[in-house]
């Protein structure tokens, strides 16, 4: 069994058709621990109360077990600000996720979630194996997630082609290839097809 932590992005209400809530139902099918909140006031989130959410669910994934961290959009900068932060908790995840992360020119447009804008990535060391996802167009990082985020980072990205923010918008409700990913981390990230 493997203990999964999905979290959601800014104005998620983890709508069922959304990759997020297939995958939290594939992954629990298959037997695995899977912890998929609804973050307080999607549409207007505060940093400190969805760090400490973050936290909490992290803190409370079973012992013993791989425990795989999947954040998209906004809880992908969430997750570096934990790192940042030095918040405990993300040192004790064995791999990571970080789907679409937004870039800080766009945040700065959107005063509800400002305070996401991505914390400096000088010198900052990820738990875990971290690998990035993201669109070739994606409206929310329009510089390149690698670009923006891969390459600073040192992080194996993978860029699909037309996957814009890797929502519902998008065509991304079931994408078997981030199921594959959670059950084998060798497994490259793929375009839903």
């Amino acid at each position: 069994m493997t203990a999964y932590l999905i979290l959601h992005g800014w104005q998620n209400h983890r709508p069922e058709k959304h990759w997020q809530h297939w995958l939290a139902d594939r992954l629990t099918a298959r037997g695995h621990h899977v912890t998929y909140p609804q973050l307080p006031d999607p549409d207007d989130p505060a940093m400190d109360v969805w760090l400490d959410e973050a936290t909490r669910h992290l803190k409370a994934l079973p012992e013993g077990t791989e425990r795989v961290v999947v954040a998209h959009s906004a809880s992908a900068l969430l997750w570096l600000h934990a790192v940042a932060r030095g918040i405990d908790g993300p040192g004790s995840v064995d791999r990571v996720l970080l789907v679409a992360p937004p870039s800080a020119s766009v945040l700065a447009r959107h005063p509800e979630v400002t305070a996401f804008t991505p914390p400096s990535l000088d010198g900052l060391v990820l738990p875990g194996p971290t690998r990035l996802v993201a669109g070739d167009d994606d409206p929310y990082c329009p510089e390149g997630a690698r670009t923006v985020f891969g390459d600073p980072l040192g992080l194996p990205t993978d860029i699909l082609p037309g996957a814009a923010h890797l929502d519902l918008d998008a065509g991304y409700g079931p994408w078997p290839a981030v199921l594959d990913w959670c059950l084998d981390a060798s497994v490259p990230l793929t375009p839903n097809r």
